[in-house]
């Protein structure tokens, strides 16, 4: 697995794993919705499953299920703040094209 986090992506995803100890990591993955056909999914992981893929990238666990992963094989995780605003960005080199609100992508 090939998915890259930035240093501020990595801070807010170790705020979020201190704040909740039990938590087996973070799931990345995608869900199908919105207008381009799927959506990013960052989530903390209450549990691992049998066709969970996982990493561990700078003290960092990330969780990625087996169907997710060729759509999010060398993903940059990025984490930004803009105003009052603050998310992860995905650069992801499968996407084809984006919805125009930025929610949503599509592949192939």
């Amino acid at each position: 697995m090939t998915i890259t986090i930035t240093p501020a992506a990595n801070e807010r995803m170790r705020h979020f794993l201190a704040s909740t100890p039990d938590a087996h990591g973070v799931r990345f993955g995608v869900k199908r919705t919105g207008c381009s056909g799927f959506a990013y999914v960052v989530d903390l992981a209450d549990e691992v499953g049998s066709d969970d893929e996982q990493v561990e990238i700078d003290g960092v666990r990330l969780i990625v299920d087996s169907k997710s992963l060729p759509l999010v094989e060398g993903t940059v995780i990025d984490f930004q703040r803009q105003g009052l605003n603050a998310s992860f960005v995905f650069h992801n080199p499968n996407a084809t094209g984006e919805c125009g609100c930025g929610e949503s992508f599509t592949v192939g």
